[in-house]
């Protein structure tokens, strides 16, 4: 019953949201949800992989072949804890944010974390892609109704975006459905469609499986939805975007799409290996010219996306296992930069870096956990991030299903590179240097700001120093999927 508890407790708290019309309560409300459900996950953690408690199977739609299944696996609990992890963080990160009928702010913001929870604990491939939409549906109401100025178009263009991709990830399922044997929407029965689907059908039902993933990421060229939205979106709603619901792709790939069509996956793995290159490099260099603090943080986040995908079609264990716990890392890493933005342009009310400047002198505070977070994001050893890159890195450059695995990279290591230019480039200009007209009167930050950004701190140390505790949590999914591949290594 724990995955069921995962989705069913973010889904009523957010329903009963809407109806406390008093914005504190509602707040208050939605973080006591959003620590239930972390409890729930954390407990999850703690139950024998075989437990029934971690498996349900519940009639739904029967005519359809389609069944309320939903189970945690190794790679379900990293990135259910993640997501459990990371709403009371956002919540007490922006506890003083302000927003105009804050009940229905709260109550979408937990609707989608029960889509998104939905989503990594689905065995079904119609539950699948009915929860893929409910983590989707709130954020467009969240983006509109909150936004900056520009909302309205921003939030139109990740509706296009991610309505075809949505689209063509509906249609690549139906086809796969109508040749299961038993007409039946579950993860087996799709699982033992693998072999048998031809060639040539598997080359573009890969495509319609692939972009609605790719476009979620998002990988080049799908990419161009995510900085706009990013920018204009509350900055609390932009956590859920770039540190959980960006993971949907990466896990669909991993759960729905290599392990189904690996003979598409092979065939066209060079090709999407090379658009995450392309991606990362292209990223990284408009991040090194970016002034707003948000969109370098959204480019940022699209070259280490392309980096994950690229490790993902090296089909290797080291490299997968990479890919899940990179996972988890950066939606902390990415999460605690994106808090450090809210707190400097609630502040200053500027996110541009050439208005700010010398904040170490007045937040020493705020530059020390701000500086810890940023290295980890460019992956320096005993950070988090070190981990997950050097395995992703290993696991690129060893692999046997592609003979381009040197030239790959040695590409992708250009971008590692370029981030740690953006980065600490970022760091002297905001942090560093003389204060002016605008940062002289800078204040320390509050202390719910300094306990959640030291959470962050510890957990980026923790993995770091010690990763074996999550590597133990993957290998059995990374074993499973290469199995399912015919490619265990």
């Amino acid at each position: 019953m724990i995955p069921v508890l995962l989705i069913v407790i973010p889904l009523i708290g957010g329903l009963t949201g809407f109806f406390i019309k008093n914005g504190k309560s509602a707040r208050d409300w939605s973080l006591i949800a959003s620590l239930v459900t972390l409890v729930v996950s954390v407990v999850g953690l703690t139950v024998e992989k075989n437990s029934a408690s971690l498996q349900f199977d519940g009639e739904w739609l029967p005519a359809l072949g389609s069944s309320f299944a939903v189970g945690l696996d190794g790679l379900g609990q990293i990135l259910t804890l993640l997501t459990a992890l990371s709403f009371p963080i956002i919540f007490i990160a922006t506890y003083r944010d302000e927003y105009k009928n804050a009940n229905n702010f709260y109550a979408l913001m937990l609707l989608s974390q029960a889509g998104l929870m939905g989503v990594f604990l689905a065995n079904d491939a119609l539950l699948f892609y009915f929860f893929w939409e409910l983590a989707l549906i709130p954020v467009y109401f969240l983006c509109s109704q909150w936004g900056g100025e520009k909302r309205i178009q921003a939030t139109f263009k990740f509706f296009v975006y991610t309505f075809v991709g949505s689209l063509l990830m509906l249609v690549g399922i139906i086809y796969l459905y109508l040749h299961t044997a038993d007409h039946s929407f579950s993860i087996k029965s799709f699982y033992d469609l693998n072999g048998r689907i031809p060639v040539a059908d598997q080359t573009w039902l890969f495509w319609l499986l692939f972009i609605a993933f790719a476009i979620k990421m998002p990988i080049f060229p799908f990419h161009t939805w995510q900085p706009d939205t990013y920018e204009q979106s509350p900055t609390a709603t932009t956590m859920v975007l770039s540190g959980i619901m960006v993971k949907m792709g990466l896990f669909g790939i991993l759960r729905w799409l290599a392990p189904v069509l690996s003979t598409g996956t092979w065939v066209w793995g060079d090709t999407a290996s090379a658009l995450c290159i392309i991606g990362m490099i292209y990223a990284s260099l408009i991040a090194i010219k970016q002034d707003d603090l948000k969109r370098l943080v959204a480019y940022s986040s699209i070259a280490h996306m392309g980096l994950m995908c690229l490790a993902i079609f090296g089909t290797t264990q080291t490299g997968l296992q990479g890919v899940m716990i990179q996972m988890f890392n950066h939606g902390i890493n990415i999460i605690g930069l994106w808090i450090v933005v809210d707190l400097i342009e609630r502040q200053f009310h500027t996110r541009k870096i050439s208005e700010l400047g010398g904040l170490a002198q007045k937040s020493p505070a705020l530059a020390i956990l701000l500086v810890i977070v940023a290295l980890a994001n460019v992956a320096l050893p005993l950070t988090n991030a070190f981990v997950g890159e050097f395995l992703m890195f290993s696991g690129v450059f060893s692999s046997a299903a592609t003979k381009y695995n040197v030239v790959f990279t040695v590409a992708a290591s250009i971008s590692i590179i370029l981030s740690a230019v953006y980065t600490l480039n970022m760091i002297q200009k905001v942090f560093f240097g003389n204060t002016n007209a605008l940062t002289e009167k800078a204040k320390d930050i509050y202390l719910n700001e300094k306990i959640i950004l030291v959470v962050i701190v510890i957990a980026i140390i923790i993995v770091g120093v010690y990763p074996k505790p999550m590597l133990d949590i993957t290998r059995e999914s990374v074993d499973a999927i290469l199995s399912k591949m015919n490619l265990k290594q």
